[in-house]
């Protein structure tokens, strides 16, 4: 009798790929399909939705046809996706325009003034500046101010999560761990706001235009006899709700106790903590839905993380990018033989990672900083920085979590393209002063997915039992005692002052921007 397996399509930044996993946690095939954006004016990110579904039939078929695949073991379908990604669909289910990324840094200049006792309450609370970026980077808005024909005929407005899933079963259903956007979702009791909420007044969304929100674990709808002809998986197969990759990521890393955190090395860097509370990371800022059903996922993030890597090897790593084809190795295993033999610091250079305008922390005048230059350094010192200066970020996340949730943090699993560095893993291991441990597999996302499909459809009874069966450890690595201390005096001393110190002159260079 054939094993049974479950089925992650994971929709992530610059692929997409369908895993299929037993009932071990482990992938017994894998089909991956590259993804890549275009941008009409800078700073936009867009790609037409039918590339994102075209990409998801290749990969399925591409699966299929692998030695080791039977897809009649397939007991159920589960999707994940990037995060604030918008689509807009017409009466017929037709996009009507590109979709917009995450990545996208379009701003609505136009903005209308809120109604009613909120401008005065926000006021009055401090979280003026978090409301206006609200207002600024909503989607739904831009379009409707920019394209109002667009805007019109606009019948559905979905996340990517809630299209593929439409394409897939013809219901227009998502999961309550996808909506994470500049939508009127209420973070706190996972439903879209009630009517006299202030995000209805930014987003011009009317409910209607929105999918029906099922939890995670929970059925979707079942295969389409046309997503069937699409994908070549078998029609009827039950798809279930998962959540946004960076949810599932932690959930797939086996993270579902309060002391135990999950780093994700990927595009944007973070540490999420799973708590049955609802706490804010930071004041006014949600924690948001997590994959365990009901639950919260306390998140600290640094937006442009390990973007910061992909920047430095275009820029700086030309030398290892030839080699690495010549020697058929990566760039970034090149690049981490460089750096194997620098000492901790980076001999005093020092990277703060805030590359982006953030909300709150770090503000809408952040700005990244290198300091500490001197004539010794070369490119491996900078490169070494970047991922200190990363891990040096997420620690300070994981301190403000602590210090919200008022539970200690003495275990990290950490996943993401970065994990794959044992110098990053070192470092990291070193910087937090805790052990550092790669979960089994690198698709953590995938697998957080397929661990919502097997509860979903009654193979497990809980994610406790889930996790404790698909979810395995790799490799840990220890802190050394005398790197520990290094770290812990140039994070005191100076990573820890930097962004305050340097605060003023952002602000100055934004207002000459």
């Amino acid at each position: 009798m054939t094993d049974k397996t479950l089925l992650a399509i994971d929709n992530g930044t610059q692929s997409l790929r369908a895993i299929l996993f037993d009932m071990q946690g482990q992938i017994v095939a894998k089909a991956q399909i590259p993804l890549d954006y275009y941008s009409d004016h800078p700073g936009w990110s867009e790609q037409d939705p039918q590339v994102f579904w075209n990409s998801l039939c290749r990969a399925c078929h591409k699966l299929s046809r692998q030695p080791n695949v039977d897809l009649s073991s397939i007991q159920a379908v589960s999707v994940t996706t990037l995060r604030n990604t918008v689509v807009n669909l017409d009466a017929n289910g037709e996009p009507l325009r590109p979709a917009i990324i995450w990545t996208d840094q379009r701003e609505l200049d136009s903005i209308k003034p809120l109604t009613g006792i909120w401008p005065y309450l926000f006021k009055l609370v401090g979280v003026s500046d978090t409301i206006k970026n609200f207002q600024t980077r909503c989607q739904a808005a831009w379009i409707a101010h920019h394209q109002p024909d667009i805007w019109r005929k606009t019948d559905k407005y979905l996340m990517m999560s809630g299209y593929l899933n439409y394409k897939l079963t013809g219901e227009f259903k998502d999961s309550t761990a996808s909506q994470v956007g500049y939508i009127p979702f209420d973070y706190k009791h996972h439903r879209w706001e009630k009517s006299n909420s202030w995000k209805w007044q930014i987003a011009p969304i009317e409910l209607e235009m929105l999918p029906e929100l099922v939890k995670p674990g929970e059925l979707i709808g079942h295969i389409s006899q046309g997503a069937s002809e699409a994908t070549g998986l078998p029609p009827g197969l039950p798809v279930i709700a998962s959540g946004a990759d960076k949810a599932s990521e932690v959930l797939g890393s086996g993270c579902i106790a309060d002391h135990q955190a999950c780093l994700s090395y990927g595009t944007t860097a973070t540490i999420n903590v799973t708590s049955q509370r609802y706490i804010e990371p930071l004041r006014f800022i949600p924690p948001y839905p997590s994959t365990v059903t009901d639950a919260y996922t306390i998140e600290y993030q640094i937006y442009r993380g390990y973007w910061m890597v992909s920047w430095f090897k275009e820029q700086f790593g030309h030398r290892e990018q030839d080699l690495s084809v010549e020697m058929g190795v990566s760039a970034e295993q090149l690049l981490d033989e460089a750096i194997s033999k620098i000492p901790p610091g980076s001999d005093g250079l020092m990277l703060q990672p805030y590359w982006s305008p953030g909300v709150k922390v770090p503000g809408p005048e952040a700005r990244g900083a290198i300091i500490g230059f001197h004539d010794g350094h070369t490119r491996a010192h900078v490169y070494r920085a970047i991922l200190e200066g990363i891990a040096y970020g997420l620690r300070d996340g994981k301190e403000s979590i602590q210090l919200r949730t008022k539970h200690p943090i003495d275990e990290l699993m950490v996943s993401g393209g970065g994990s794959q560095s044992d110098v990053a893993m070192q470092l990291t291991a070193d910087i937090f002063n805790l052990p550092a441990t790669r979960p089994h597999t690198y698709e953590t996302s995938a697998l957080g997915a397929a661990i919502n499909a097997a509860v979903g459809i009654g193979l497990f009874d809980n994610y406790q039992d889930a996790v404790k069966a698909m979810c395995h450890k790799g490799e840990t690595f220890q802190p050394i005692p005398l790197n520990v201390e290094r770290y812990q005096e140039l994070y005191e001393k100076v990573y820890k002052k930097m962004y305050q110190r340097l605060k003023p002159i952002y602000k100055s260079l934004r207002k000459m921007d």
